[in-house]
């Protein structure tokens, strides 16, 4: 039995004896050797007296057998303990040593050379390679055996050996550590700038992602707009400053922007307000992103509220694209449900009605407080809510979850419309919705910390499952749906909800990882450390409510803006649902 048939699947103090067990066989291959040896002399003596014997025989092949690493074994890919590992490759036979400089190669994931030192044990058969230097944290690296690997017998290696490990996270701090309240105000602050310095010049609303150029979002140019105020408050502008803003905002929607019965697309041309398709024929109206733009205006036109003229000029053009949205219209000829989409060119076709549970409370809402174009409760009652058929009821890690999908989703449900609609205290028929919102999120970081799929990374410290980009796309990653990949805007926009353990993933995100996630827009949109992955993304719909959740969880603001709204007071009202602030 040759000892390349013994298993590479061992660690720790099993590593050591199971290099016994090889130095044990490979003995017993030098016995064997030197046995046959003396039979082959034996042979050669005899038949002396012929003139020429057989041929020599060709040299003959050698194995890897195993390979020794202080870290996690799986197969031929491995995660180290620290950054100057040492591996050992053992091999069926000793090695020519002269055979290894030009047929051992270490490479990083650039492709490029690492210097290495080779020692040799078990009388060569066993080859220790380590790095002359400390290799960088979080990243993967290859080390090869080409079959120009000889033996001392001068066999070739029988097959070419690749051995891919990976280097662990560094867990020291990147930044000097400063006080929980000075951290939030960074972020809020840091973040503030994909609103403010990388807005689009021409129509002041956010691009899509840094890198789309003339395309700007709707809804996430409403959640800027909710950004504002808070930036005023905590002093990263003045109050002058955010009120331009807004009026070139609120011109360019008003004067510019293509419309479709007072409904916006997703994106525009932030330069000549000309639709971009979304889709093939998502080309016209998009109400929920409508409904996200038109809760920044009403944020904004609820601080702007002095009597200076330009304030008053201010308000009244919020007023005027607000109550131009024919919310009823979305209907589709006085059906119990809104639809979400309308094209000028395809109609209804892309068929999608606005059920819960997910994001579109505030379409809802919106529409039933509309001034002009409102509708019935039984719309919400019917369509949004399906008379009950949104209800869960189902226990998840202890929590039980009243609304949606198994586990809850993906935690966008629990921010986008609750960025201006206050859930503490707020429920109706179907559900508490602080309830909901918390029970969502806890559930949320209790399956990151369980991590069922083993993902290197995932804890109690570093979690968050939301929709975000992904290697090569993008996802709505949820407990039912996860790659692998953590958003920071999952954790960060969940603070009201869940304070501590949002704390916790906060400071892990920056002094931990800051190094790699922490930019000139605040947090990037995701990042998979067991894929050694980094997003170079920001996205609006990701930044925004980062700003505004952690705004709401420190003093309320824009959840106090929006819900001053005697509008909102009214359409939450007549759908039935009961709070402090009605």
């Amino acid at each position: 039995m040759h000892p390349f048939f013994f298993s590479a699947h061992f660690r720790g103090i099993g590593a050591f004896s199971s290099l016994y067990w090889v130095q044990c066989m490979n003995n017993i291959i030098r016995i064997t050797i030197s046995c046959c040896f003396l039979a082959l002399m034996h042979g050669m003596i005899a038949c002396s007296k012929s003139k020429s014997g057989p041929p020599a025989p060709p040299p003959t092949g050698f194995r890897f057998a195993a390979v020794v690493v202080f870290g996690e074994q799986e197969g031929n890919a491995y995660r180290t303990y620290d950054n100057l590992p040492t591996i050992t490759f053992l091999f069926a036979a000793p090695i020519n040593r002269s055979s290894v400089a030009g047929s051992v190669r270490f490479r990083n994931s650039a492709n490029e050379d690492i210097a290495y030192q080779a020692t040799y044990k078990q009388g060569d058969s066993a080859i220790a390679i380590t790095p002359v230097a400390p290799l960088a944290w979080l990243e993967a690296f290859t080390i090869s055996f080409a079959r120009t690997l000889q033996s001392t017998t001068n066999g070739a290696l029988e097959e070419e050996v690749t051995f891919t490990f990976k280097t662990p996270l560094d867990q020291t701090p990147k930044f000097p550590v400063i006080s929980e309240d000075s951290l939030l105000t960074l972020v809020q602050q840091q973040t503030f700038k994909y609103f403010w310095d990388f807005a689009h010049p021409v129509s002041g609303l956010a691009r899509e992602r840094n890198t789309s150029g003339d395309i700007v979002t709707t809804g996430g140019s409403g959640f800027g707009m909710m950004a504002l105020p808070v930036a005023v408050e905590r002093g990263f502008i003045t109050r002058a400053e955010a009120l331009a803003r807004m009026q070139q905002i609120t011109g360019f929607l008003l004067h510019t922007a293509q419309r479709f019965h007072g409904a916006y697309p997703h994106w525009l041309n932030g330069a000549t307000g000309a639709v971009v398709p979304f889709s093939a024929k998502d080309n016209g109206a998009d109400l929920v992103e409508t409904s996200f733009l038109v809760a920044g205006l009403l944020t904004a036109r609820q601080y702007f509220n002095s009597a200076d003229p330009a304030e008053t000029a201010l308000r009244k053009d919020i007023d005027s694209i607000w109550y131009q949205v024919e919310w009823d219209w979305f209907r589709r000829n006085d059906q119990q449900v809104l639809y979400w989409h309308w094209s000028p060119y395809y109609g209804w076709e892309m068929d999608h009605p606005i059920k819960g549970w997910n994001e579109c409370l505030i379409t809802y809402v919106l529409a039933a407080a509309s001034p002009t174009h409102s509708i019935p409760a039984t719309v919400y009652t019917n369509g949004w809510a399906g008379n009950g058929d949104m209800l869960n009821g189902g226990v998840y890690y202890g929590l039980p979850l009243p609304l949606g999908e198994s586990m809850g989703g993906p935690l966008f449900f629990a921010h986008y419309s609750f960025l201006g609609i206050d859930p503490n205290g707020l429920a109706d028929p179907y559900a508490n919705y602080f309830t909901q919102n918390r029970n969502h999120a806890l559930i949320n970081h209790a399956y990151c910390k369980a991590n069922p799929k083993a993902y290197y990374g995932y804890s109690d410290s570093c979690w968050g499952l939301t929709a975000s980009d992904i290697p090569n796309g993008y996802t709505a990653s949820s407990p039912t749906n996860d790659v692998g990949v953590i958003a920071p805007t999952a954790a960060l926009s969940s603070f009201p909800y869940t304070p501590l353990e949002s704390m916790k993933a906060l400071k892990y995100f920056y002094y931990v990882l800051g190094d790699k996630l922490w930019k000139e827009y605040g947090f990037i949109d995701a990042f998979s450390l067991h894929q050694h992955w980094f997003a170079n993304s920001f996205l609006a719909i990701d930044q925004g409510p980062i700003i505004v959740m952690i705004e709401n969880y420190r003093s309320g603001l824009v959840w106090n803006l929006f819900m001053s709204c005697p509008e909102v007071k009214a359409g939450m009202t007549a759908l039935g649902f009961q709070s402090p602030r009605l």
